[in-house]
């Protein structure tokens, strides 16, 4: 059981790539896209997930390409300044937290960097069946050759490839969570220096911060809604459901939307949590997004990815590859923390989880293995 295919190439499959290797198994790495994806928000590490890095050696670099903010300014729907600070800022929490900020992009790229060497990916790929035998499973890719692999591991996100081929329809397993956002980069037309600007009118809201020295802006335009139905693969359709719902809004916001038309790296999805009674099915399991989404509002959706590879990949070697064994092992012990992560999103909606609470929540796992 040492042969591994993972699906998705984001934060948790490179990062369970890594530990598998370093434990004695092939990893191999599926992912639709053809390179690693460009594009994406500032994402935080935090608690356990930083001693899970510091264990990789990655550390020093992480906190090398860590985002550099001075504060943050909220604004009304018309940009007038309601407050500021500089002692925290909304996407990251604390400033002087020992919590680490970077890009989406910027993590990905460090993930891929260290594992690309010894972990084989198919970049520009995908799973189009599994079948399951006493021997293994038989994956049929939609470009590549059959391949059998020992265990199957899907790491791919919110709409999981493999969790629906495997596990049946998303719509069992997603709970909306009344929101949803989309991220996109442009040109720094504000001026901000190392500042994020936060904005709100009624049910729409938004937030720009900079990036790449200031030469970037990271764009964020989010909406309260019940659940809507959309085509997730769909760019352009997406754009115009935001261009739509924000066109009543003025300050720089209609300048946004010009950028947004623009923006190669646009992104756009529903809050969501992923909530299934058990993360396996035979040879398969799941991990990170795919198996327990957290969503944005938690704030720890990158750091269960990275503790959720980690502890995977620790389970399975101590399992000596058993599957059953190693995959009820793994759930076992990132349940409570998932739990615990999962209620960060959901405990006080419109102003976020209380200082205790995350802080309790960012270090309820033990690494020992």
């Amino acid at each position: 059981m040492r042969n591994v295919l993972i699906s998705g190439a984001s934060v948790a499959g490179p990062a369970l790539a890594y530990w598998l290797r370093r434990r004695g198994f092939t990893a191999t790495i599926v992912e639709r896209a053809p390179a690693m994806r460009a594009g994406g928000q500032a994402i935080d590490v935090r608690g356990t997930a930083l001693d899970v890095v510091d264990r990789m050696g990655l550390l020093s670099d992480l906190r090398a390409m860590r985002t550099r903010m001075r504060g943050m300014s909220m604004l009304d729907g018309d940009g007038n300044e309601l407050s500021r600070s500089t002692e925290y800022a909304a996407s990251s929490g604390r400033l002087d937290s020992d919590d680490v900020e970077v890009l989406r992009e910027d993590l990905t790229e460090l993930l891929y960097r260290h594992t690309a060497d010894d972990v084989e990916y198919l970049f520009g790929d995908s799973i189009i069946a599994l079948d399951q035998d006493d021997s293994g499973v038989r994956v049929t890719f939609e470009r590549g050759a059959p391949r059998t692999f020992d265990l199957v591991v899907g790491a791919d996100g919110l709409h999981s490839n493999v969790r629906r081929r495997a596990f049946g329809p998303e719509e069992d397993y997603l709970h909306h969570l009344g929101t949803y956002l989309s991220v996109f980069t442009m040109e720094n037309f504000l001026g901000l220096d190392e500042w994020q600007l936060w904005f709100n009118q009624g049910d729409l809201g938004g937030a720009v911060y900079t990036a790449r020295n200031n030469t970037e802006l990271r764009v964020n335009l989010g909406f309260m809604s019940e659940p809507i139905a959309y085509d997730y693969r769909d760019a352009d359709a997406q754009r115009r459901l935001i261009a739509e719902r924000f066109a009543v809004m003025g300050w720089e916001v209609p300048h946004m939307l010009e950028g947004m038309w623009k923006a190669p790296d646009f992104y756009f999805d529903a809050m969501a949590q992923v909530k299934i009674d058990s993360w396996a099915r035979g040879r398969v399991t799941l991990v990170g997004d795919a198996g327990y989404c957290a969503s944005p509002l938690s704030g720890q959706g990158t750091s269960l990815a990275l503790v959720g590879g980690y502890v995977l990949a620790a389970e399975l070697a101590a399992a000596g590859g058993d599957h059953v064994a190693g995959y009820a092992a793994y759930e076992r012990r990132m349940r409570p923390f998932v739990a615990l992560n999962q209620a960060l999103a959901t405990e006080n909606p419109g102003r976020g989880p209380s200082e205790e609470s995350g802080e309790r929540a960012k270090r309820a796992i033990d690494l020992t293995d």
